[in-house]
């Protein structure tokens, strides 16, 4: 019954989402591409959907997450790594436009976008010479300009975009900014005021009890529920501001610049987070069947098989990982090299990603490994796994129905801490040359192109603060969350 349960939403979401991507096909005139890393994103996702719909009917399990979702600080920085998310799925539904040639006929275009393309396309589009600063009207780099009377001056060029509707930038570039961030800001106010009234009366209904008054003063004062309703209010409110204000700024500015052949830096910072995202969770799930199956596997039979499996992780930890991931990486990049097989740029970047999560999985597996095998050490020696051992259970049957569960609050927490990471391992190994394919946009390629960069009189900061600032908010706000988590399934503190 549970199994049809579950189930059910989940063949009825795989079904829509197949009518949709058909009936768009057929009206958009698109052609669906699917990298590797796309389809194990969303498979994740469908078992981040099947995982929920199986905890809400494990009530330890809801307890547990309900303790995340009630504290604010779990509340206020899940609302921000969803945000992450969503532009991060945004990228990941590629396609590739359907034209037509000269005779008529339908050719597939060579270039592949995303949806996150399509919607950024202002950003995209408007493609400057070469560097300007964070809402400048001027290139950065003085250029020979020849003037009306034909003699040549060293001046900063007018930008083909960035504030090309001001006649006098001097003058009108203070003002426009002004009330262009007024604008935003006022239609961010009318979207949070919409959402907070249907949020007040779906409050309203499910305590109908209380007046109205009562249920405003109640989320007022961080109450009103299960849930810390204020810090929601206010951790919306503040990304709806944030958002609706850059809307505003960026279709006449460069709100953080642009690089050295012009790209606008707000829009490579938001394509780079489709990468850090997949370097944390696809690396991760390729460590995890690693360090459960071997950690708890030395921890239950100990003898030679204990071992076997320390001594293949001690070895492992014996190398540095930077050298191990850099010879790897390198050997993928020979093979891709000599692929018999025309690959185009795009799915050579995501074959890169792909490889490059796998490696960083293998090689991250050994510390988790450890602590299971502590754990189990202490588990198979409690009365209920000796019973079953007395009982003639199997050993297989026993460590899956005994030990893993019981050992899955430390893959939680060790998970969710891993998570940041190895966002900052990709940083680091871009800025060594060994991370993704220079054609793919994230953030360590953007720290690696910055070197050059600082050295420049006068120093060009903003591409590294962009980077920094996107990478920063995304470990911090993994960090807390994973406090909150940690606190919340650690047998240890809730017993305390």
């Amino acid at each position: 019954m549970m199994q049809q349960n579950v189930l059910k939403p989940f063949l009825i979401i795989v079904i829509s989402l197949i009518v949709i991507g058909l009936i768009s096909q057929s009206i958009f005139n698109l052609q669906y591409v699917l990298f590797w890393t796309d389809a194990l994103l969303f498979l994740l996702i469908m078992a981040i959907f099947l995982f929920v719909l199986f905890a809400r009917q494990k009530p330890y399990i809801k307890q547990s997450w309900m303790k995340v979702f009630k504290r604010p600080v779990g509340m206020a920085t899940f609302l921000i790594l969803m945000v992450y998310v969503f532009f991060g799925v945004l990228d990941s539904i590629h396609f590739k436009s359907n034209l037509m040639d000269k005779n008529q006929k339908v050719v597939v275009s060579a270039s592949v976008k995303s949806v996150l393309d399509v919607i950024l396309t202002p950003l995209s589009d408007r493609v400057e010479k070469t560097y300007s600063a964070p809402f400048a009207t001027h290139l950065f780099v003085k250029e020979n300009v020849e003037q009306s009377d034909g003699t040549i001056s060293r001046q900063f060029p007018r930008l083909k975009y960035g504030g090309a509707h001001l006649k006098d930038p001097i003058k009108d570039k203070s003002t426009d900014i002004f009330w262009r961030f007024f604008m935003g800001l006022f239609l961010s106010l009318i979207i949070i005021g919409v959402v907070v009234f249907l949020l007040m009366w779906v409050l309203k209904i499910r305590l109908s009890y209380m007046s109205e008054k009562d249920v405003l003063g109640e989320v007022c004062a961080g109450k009103g529920g299960e849930l810390p309703w204020r810090t929601i209010i206010l951790t919306f409110s503040g990304i709806t501001i944030l958002v609706c204000v850059a809307i505003m700024l960026s279709t006449k500015y460069h709100v953080l610049g642009t690089d050295k052949v012009g790209q606008d830096v707000l829009f490579l910072s938001l394509k780079s987070i489709r990468t850090g995202l997949l370097i944390g969770t696809l690396s991760t799930l390729v460590m995890l069947p690693f360090a459960i199956a071997l950690g708890v596997m030395a921890g239950y039979y100990r003898g030679w098989v204990d071992d076997v499996i320390q001594y293949i992780y001690t070895t492992l930890n014996s190398i540095p990982s930077v050298l191990l991931i850099a010879a790897a990486v390198l050997m993928v990049v020979v093979h891709l090299d000599n692929y018999p097989v025309p690959i185009s740029t795009e799915e050579r970047a995501d074959l890169r990603l792909l490889f490059l999560c796998i490696i960083l999985g293998i090689t991250s597996w050994t510390g988790l490994c450890r602590l299971l095998r502590g754990e189990t050490l202490k588990l198979r020696e409690l009365d209920y796994v000796q019973a079953a051992q007395t009982y003639g259970v199997s050993h297989l049957a026993i460590m899956w129905r005994h030990i893993v569960p019981n050992v899955m609050h430390i893959v939680v927490i060790y998970v969710a801490l891993d998570f940041s990471i190895l966002i900052l391992a990709e940083a680091v190994l871009s800025y060594v040359n060994v991370g993704v394919d220079p054609a793919m946009n994230s953030w360590g390629n953007m720290i690696n192109s910055a070197r050059l960069e600082m050295a420049r009189e006068p120093v060009v900061w903003w591409s590294l603060m962009a980077a920094f600032i996107f990478m920063f908010t995304l470990v911090l706000t993994a960090n807390l969350f994973s406090d909150v988590v940690r606190d919340a399934f650690d047998p240890r503190l809730n017993n305390a």
